[in-house]
């Protein structure tokens, strides 16, 4: 009985999974330009394995938060074209890098095209979710970001930022929040947790 109840799952889940298909590269670009605020839980999965959890603020152009939690603490945020890493466990102060060196910046640049000329890198779709490997086409040496999107609606769900060096790192979001309403103060370098 079981193994029938199954079967029928299977086959009302196959229609749709027929349905999917690969998004166009103008999807894509469509709909990071059309996300403007939003914010979700993420799970990042370091080079070395390691887990972390925390909460993801976006805000484009230009600005994003991903603010860490316990026992990682910390805040990496991006805005005013800088990225600050802040590791409350360093007695170092907070890495800063220009984002424009930082393959994020394809998901925070003001407008999205990924049609420009060696842009993009890989894009394909695996059955259920299209991705799409960009990079700066001036400074491929900055490294890529993969991305993963559902389709109906357009979602974005995952990347992986491949940084100059060969390393990686995973992301990978909750139900994203759109629309929402975020604090400028969140995107400014040295703010703390708040209670949101």
């Amino acid at each position: 009985m079981k193994q029938f109840a199954l079967a029928l799952m299977l086959s009302a889940a196959a229609p749709a999974a027929w349905a999917a298909e690969r998004l166009s590269l103008n999807q894509v670009s469509a709909y990071l330009n059309d996300l403007s605020t939003a914010k979700a839980k993420f799970t990042q999965i370091s080079d070395d394995g390691s887990l972390a959890t925390g909460q993801l603020y976006l805000h484009r152009p230009g600005r994003a938060r991903f603010e860490y939690n316990p026992p990682n603490g910390g805040t990496v945020i991006a805005g005013g074209g800088a990225v600050v890493i802040h590791d409350p466990k360093s007695n170092q102060p907070p890495e800063t890098y220009p984002l424009r060196r930082t393959p994020l910046s394809v998901i925070l640049d003001r407008h999205v095209d990924l049609g420009r000329a060696n842009m993009v890198v890989g894009h394909g779709f695996d059955g259920t979710v299209t991705v799409v490997r960009a990079q700066d086409p001036k400074n491929p040496e900055y490294g890529s970001i993969e991305m993963m999107f559902t389709d109906n609606p357009v979602e974005l769900r995952k990347w992986v930022i491949h940084d100059g060096a060969g390393g990686q790192t995973t992301v990978i979001l909750g139900d994203l929040a759109t629309g929402v309403s975020l604090s400028s103060s969140l995107f400014t370098p040295g703010a703390g947790t708040r209670n949101r």
